[in-house]
């Protein structure tokens, strides 16, 4: 075993490093958790990513964190394709096709902030991990057998933690990874994402739970979570140049969410935001005791939640690989697999997945849009061509695939 006072030191307490934290505590090896939001503050987050697909779910369950995030959530075997244009519904896809591949044939729709919510509170109390909020990373060291990492206090005051490897789980603007000098290859999308929170019930109207809509001028996705009181979230694309207070006004909000569905009076809407989307993965994810896991690692669109999904597996992919070297069953060369198969997944699967997801929405060539809505149809009404489908769309290919590269 790595000896106590050797942690593994995992900066980020989002959902990607409280999974790695607990993976490895549960197997008997000590980590120290840094997070720079306060304990106080832990909860006040931008509502982001909670689609948690069938693998997300299996590995959730392995660490005990499924029971106590599934009761908070809403089970969703069922997600549609719309054609907003032609006000059409052009595929219905259901997990079940899955029934035969996993434990879990849905997914579970709960919110990434209920996650870390409930995965914290197993970290506060188990005694191999050492949480300390209010922390900030601020550089690193690597020796012959170890990193020394130094951290602020809430206080101001300084330290240094000697552990035995330090794993970047901060997100996309990793101190780690600029520390390191590691490019993140790629590109952002010039346009903005608007998300609008509404309490309504898009159901009554044919709706799924989750929703990805087709359309040349303004593609959509629609998604249900549990409230109370319940919330869709409707996404909408804007413009480079369009103003973010205009684009986030009530009278804006509006306009949009009533030529998505006119019902002749204003919505609810409790709450908006804009994001920047961006398709990027760091040319390394290792350098010698440091390693990259999640949006440090990768980022990519959200159409089709495989942000944090693919993110979560980088951490359990990396989590055995740190347990068989603590165990004497592996050497360090091991970790130079996990970077193969995770960024070969990053680029291959997931990045390629979510770019097309996002040209698939919005196409505007009428040829092609419709050549993709007739593949969508008749993969989702063939029995073969359906669960083919799900296998790729759910990340159950996305980890066969990354166990075989050796």
């Amino acid at each position: 075993m790595i000896n106590k006072a050797r942690p593994v030191i995992v900066v980020g307490a989002g959902p990607v490093g409280l999974c790695l934290a607990l993976a490895l505590s549960q197997a008997g090896l000590p980590v120290v958790l840094i997070e720079s939001a306060t304990d106080a503050g832990f909860l006040d987050q931008v509502p982001r990513a909670g689609t948690n697909h069938p693998p997300t779910l299996e590995m959730f369950d392995r660490i005990g964190l499924y029971e106590k995030i599934e009761p908070r959530g809403l089970v969703a075997p069922v997600f549609h394709y719309w054609d907003r244009a032609d006000q059409q519904l052009v595929a219905a896809f259901d997990h079940i096709s899955l029934k035969d591949d996993t434990k879990f044939p849905y997914v579970l729709q709960c919110e990434r902030i209920k996650i870390v919510e409930e995965a914290m509170k197993m970290a506060k109390v188990d005694p191999l991990i050492d949480v300390m909020l209010g922390t900030t990373f601020l550089s690193f060291e690597q020796t012959a057998d170890g990193v020394d990492a130094k951290i602020a206090a809430e206080d101001g005051t300084h330290r240094v933690i000697d552990g035995s490897y330090i794993v970047s789980a901060e997100g996309a603007r990793s101190a780690v990874r600029r520390q390191l000098g590691i490019e993140f290859e790629g590109f952002t999308y010039p346009d903005r994402t608007l998300n609008i929170e509404v309490a309504y019930d898009f159901k009554k109207h044919g709706y799924a739970d989750r929703n990805y809509i087709s359309d040349p001028g303004e593609w959509s996705n629609l998604f249900h979570w549990v409230g109370p009181p319940d919330i869709w979230r409707v996404h909408f694309p804007t413009k480079p140049d369009e103003d973010p207070e205009k684009l986030t006004s009530p009278a804006e909000l509006q306009g949009r969410l009533r030529r998505f569905l006119d019902m002749g009076s204003d919505f609810e809407v409790r709450g908006s935001n804009l994001y920047t989307v961006h398709q990027r993965v760091a040319a390394k994810f290792r350098a010698g005791r440091a390693l990259l896991v999640g949006d440090a690692a990768h980022v990519n669109s959200p159409i089709g939640g495989m942000g944090m999904n693919s993110g979560i597996h980088d951490a359990f992919n990396l989590a055995d690989k740190l347990i068989a070297i603590a165990r004497g069953e592996a050497d360090e060369s091991v970790l130079d697999r996990y970077e193969r198969q995770r960024r070969q997944i990053a680029i291959e699967h997931t990045q390629a997945q979510t770019m097309r997801n996002k040209r698939i929405l919005n196409e505007t060539d009428p040829v092609i849009r419709r050549k993709n809505h007739d593949e969508l149809k008749k993969s989702a009404e063939d029995p073969v061509l359906a669960r083919q489908f799900m296998l790729r769309a759910s990340l159950i290919n996305s980890i066969r695939e990354a166990e075989a590269i050796l």
